[in-house]
């Protein structure tokens, strides 16, 4: 399981998938989809199309990943969690299928939502993808719409060390006549994605091009623009594939993301005196827009609780945070997480002071103790530092 293994358990190829849909059947030929790809922003678009659509009226599937607290999290209808039941009866009728054919957890994830979405008739599902694109499970979808919202230096050891090298990856859900968006431009991907959606008949649409209306979101900070810019670009393109959105459903959406689809964990205010916030950016790009919108908040001080995963690159992440925050070292309760004291004497070498803590509760409990009313305190760099506290 890549969420808390790492590397060992993602598999490189589509083999296995496209075994586990035939023999489920095909169903996820039984409803529309909207692929959505990129290094961030794709979970926040993914919920901002969901919302939407659910506004307009439609049942509306999806899927994303990883899960915060709740292996459910990742299949919903209409905002509702696939039940317990759903899931133990998919992976009892099935589990010979898996064994033999050494299934990954997120490739039997994927046969499960699919197969759940096609057994309630959904009209149509968001699909986010996992790991890149070209390879990733999700990518055997015949979707009416590909949106990819950025590119950035992730799972590089995957997906390559160049963003060419990244969007070429991504760009792998791009489909023959099937358009395509584009969230952010890249100088270095732009090229990549004009190339290939010529190359296989996909009118490709920009977003960033395109002249954003005036909406607002329940999705706070101002890295949202973007994905709402996104959202904005791919309903004007999706009016022509026997879709109905109109301007008041797109409003309405974005304004209730949160109602609609049960979204946790981005700019998440948790409490206010003090103000505590918590974040799931953990790559170069999504810090750099979440400590952008840090350094737009009125505070006294600023407390930082802060964990990584132990493959994180800290060279691209430490300079991006504060040196006069106080800092909360901890290890996310993952296997995954790095050594709490390792992620501590990397971060003094950026000089970035604090103590370290066994748990990631109890560096928050700390920090809350120690926190004035007029302080913020921070909890993020991992999803997983995240889980823990919501």
């Amino acid at each position: 399981m890549y969420q808390h293994q790492g590397g060992t358990a993602y598999k490189e190829d589509l083999h296995n998938t496209l075994l586990l849909v035939d023999h489920l059947g095909n169903p996820q030929k039984e409803f529309k989809t909207i692929h959505v790809a990129g290094t961030n922003g794709k979970g926040s678009t993914s919920h901002m199309m969901a919302s939407v659509l659910q506004e307009a009226g439609y049942s509306v599937g999806l899927y994303t990943s990883p899960h915060l607290r709740d292996f459910r999290e990742r299949i919903k209808i209409n905002g509702e969690m696939v039940s317990e039941e759903y899931v133990m009866g998919f992976v009892k009728r099935h589990k010979a299928f898996f064994e033999t054919h050494s299934l990954s957890f997120f490739e039997m994830t994927v046969g499960m939502a699919f197969s759940y979405f096609a057994q309630k008739k959904v009209d149509i599902a968001i699909i986010e993808v996992g790991l890149g694109g070209r390879l990733d499970a999700t990518n055997v979808i015949k979707p009416v719409l590909s949106i990819i919202t950025n590119i950035g230096k992730d799972h590089t050891q995957f997906l390559g060390d160049t963003l060419s090298e990244i969007a070429a990856e991504k760009a792998g859900i791009i489909k023959e006549n099937t358009p395509v968006v584009i969230g952010e431009y890249h100088r270095e991907t732009e090229d990549v994605f004009v190339t290939l959606s010529r190359k296989r008949n996909a009118t490709l649409h920009k977003a960033y091009d395109f002249d954003i209306l005036s909406m607002e979101s329940d999705l706070k900070g101002s890295y949202q623009k973007n994905n709402i810019r996104t959202v904005q670009t791919a309903f004007s393109v999706l009016q022509g594939k026997e879709i109905k959105v109109g301007i008041q459903h797109i409003a309405k959406g974005l304004k209730k993301v949160v109602q609609n689809t049960g979204l946790l964990g981005r700019w998440q205010v948790l409490q206010e005196n003090p103000k505590i916030v918590c974040d799931t950016g953990h790559n170069k790009e999504g810090l750099t827009y979440v400590m952008e919108q840090l350094s737009r908040e009125q505070y006294d001080h600023i407390h930082i609780v802060l964990g990584v995963v132990s493959d994180k690159d800290l060279s691209s992440i430490l300079p991006l945070f504060p040196s006069y925050a106080h800092y909360y070292f901890c290890k996310p309760n993952i296997a995954r997480g790095m050594e709490v004291q390792q992620l501590r004497k990397e971060a003094n070498n950026h000089n970035l002071k604090g103590k370290a803590y066994p748990s990631v509760n109890e560096a928050l409990q700390v920090a809350k103790k120690v926190a004035g009313d007029d302080d913020l305190i921070f909890v993020g760099g991992s999803t997983f530092v995240v889980a823990e506290i919501i």
